[in-house]
């Protein structure tokens, strides 16, 4: 029997933990496992976030179209941010674009914000449109565990307004769960929850290979069993669980 077991503290872990005004960080990067991702080095992303990023990027060969403006940003980073927003252009501005410190996603180095190259960049609200490569970049994004984070249909759920620039690691399967059924991670994480692990489980196709996701409630099961199941990915949620991406090791 294939068992695995949780930690209490592990529910802040993970590629699909929330983080907003109502989920703070609870947790600090471990800054080991944060790679470069630019030629001068200063725009670092969690290990599979980067990797993606870099696959993507590669295979759309659109490296020096496509600018990595922002990723992992500390404590003290974030705070400087939205400080310098709040005194530059006011508060109704700062609240719509930048996150309060411990409340902001690229402290988890899951998130990056990019932008079209060109000779003036805006580091708050860079120029990312629809179009062109851009554009192809934000439709082959969850093929590579991407979503544009903040929509601006989201805007009520998020707290944020539309950032076509933001763009968030929760990985493949669940990327393309959150586009086909045009979820905000608020949404998904609620949706999720009805597929528990007892219960019927998410089904989704990919690569030929049927991948089974389930949620978790911490407070029921501290341990599961995955039987002949291989487990793929499994996360915290930033708040009571963990959501679990498995495949039979029969198929």
């Amino acid at each position: 029997m294939k068992t695995y077991n949780f930690k209490r503290s592990d529910i802040s872990k993970g590629s699909l933990i929330l983080v907003n005004k109502t989920h703070p960080i609870n947790k600090s990067v471990n800054t080991n496992n944060l790679i470069g991702i630019n030629q001068s080095r200063d725009v670092f992303l969690e290990r599979k976030t980067a990797s993606g990023f870099m696959r993507l990027i590669t295979d759309l060969k659109c490296q020096g179209e496509i600018i990595p403006i922002s990723g992992y940003r500390n404590y003290e980073e974030q705070k400087k941010i939205y400080d310098d927003s709040l005194a530059i252009n006011g508060i109704e501005f700062t609240k719509q674009y930048v996150a309060l410190p411990d409340c902001s996603e690229h402290q988890t180095g899951l998130a990056i914000d990019v932008a079209k190259n060109s000779d003036k960049i805006n580091f708050i609200c860079p120029n990312f449109p629809n179009s062109g490569v851009c554009g192809e970049f934000n439709k082959k994004a969850s093929d590579y565990g991407f979503i544009q984070r903040y929509t601006k249909e989201k805007e009520r759920l998020t707290g944020i307004s539309c950032e076509p620039w933001h763009f968030r690691y929760v990985g493949i399967p669940h990327a393309h769960i959150i586009n086909k059924n045009n979820f905000c991670l608020e949404e998904y994480l609620i949706c999720i929850k009805e597929f528990e692990y007892q219960k019927e489980h998410l089904k989704i196709n990919i690569n030929k290979n049927e991948i089974e996701i389930f949620y978790i409630d911490f407070n029921k099961n501290e341990c599961i069993d995955l039987g002949d199941c291989l487990l793929l990915d499994i996360s915290g949620n930033n708040e009571d669980g963990f959501i679990a991406s498995v495949v039979r090791s029969s198929q």
